[in-house]
């Protein structure tokens, strides 16, 4: 039984995996839909250039266990590709914090030459429907789960997949309804996708809320709401409210109070000069055409 050793990237930020007891296995993870999806653009190399491994995950030992020591996450035993997916998205987007770019729940389209970011918060209701819509009348995907930007603010990668259509073992939900059935709802037909690929600021935040129980209403978020569904956003990724597997196996604290404080002030700096709308409508029709004033 050997050693794989591999690197997985997202901009500048890299995180080194190391496997001991492995047969002929040549990737840490099969496939990487569920990471791009979540991180937004992911490659991973053999070629390795850090010098000292963040994750060691030791499949020769018998009992499941995942700890954090002394800036290495451990693993051992025998873990699920869902479950491996999901334990990498927290350790890349640490390293992803670590070099100044950070990724937001949500999606974003370039409408009309400026870019809207539908912001997902505390809760997720309606970006995905909102960033479709917004390529029905002409405008071009930004991304679709998670939008990446630098610590100005910028937005600098983006996930393009619009369905998540593969789920890995151990990251299947019977909570969340099929999003062919969702779009079907609201759309006569899928729109054209457009990917956007340039750098850009956020122009306009959207918070969107698509209920066909309540009427449209529009309200502009205060300083405190902007910053708390943004911090929201962000934390997203780190796994604080993860289970990961059976047996009440949690996600390790991985955070640090510094860079909590790090990530709290660039959530200031962004949410201060920006407009900020929560908008609730019955369909993602409707709350575009609120969209549309707003701009």
């Amino acid at each position: 039984m050997g050693v794989l050793r591999e690197e997985m990237l997202s901009g500048d930020a890299v995180l080194r995996i190391d496997v001991m007891g492995v047969g002929d296995q040549e990737h840490v993870l099969e496939e990487m839909t569920f990471l791009n999806y979540r991180l937004a653009s992911v490659q991973s190399r053999k070629d390795i250039k850090k010098a000292k491994p963040d994750m060691i995950w030791d499949r020769q030992k018998s009992r499941k266990d995942i700890r954090y020591q002394e800036g290495q996450l451990l693993m051992d035993g025998d873990w699920e590709q869902g479950e491996l997916n999901k334990i990498i998205v927290t350790m890349l987007a640490f390293e992803m914090d670590k070099v100044g770019l950070h990724p937001f729940h949500s999606s974003a389209v370039r409408y009309r030459d400026r870019s809207i970011l539908f912001l997902g918060g505390e809760n997720n209701h309606g970006k995905s429907m909102s960033q479709i819509e917004g390529c029905r009348r002409g405008g071009k995907i930004i991304s679709t789960e998670t939008t990446v930007t630098d610590d100005e603010g910028i937005v600098v990668m983006g996930s393009k997949s619009v369905y998540l259509r593969i789920r890995a073992k151990g990251t299947e939900r019977a909570d969340l309804p099929s999003q062919d059935q969702g779009v079907a709802k609201f759309f006569d037909k899928e729109p054209e996708f457009i990917i956007y690929e340039d750098s850009a600021p956020v122009d306009l935040v959207i918070m969107p809320g698509i209920d066909g129980h309540f009427d449209t209403k529009v309200v502009e978020m205060n300083r405190f709401e902007r910053e708390y569904q943004s911090y929201h956003s962000v934390m997203n990724y780190f796994g604080l409210n993860q289970l990961l597997a059976p047996g009440g196996i949690v996600m390790p604290v991985v955070d640090t109070d510094e860079l909590r404080q790090k990530r709290g002030d660039f959530v200031s700096r962004f949410a201060a000069d920006k407009p900020y709308f929560m908008v609730r409508a019955k369909t993602p029709q409707l709350l575009f055409d609120e969209v549309e004033k707003l701009m």
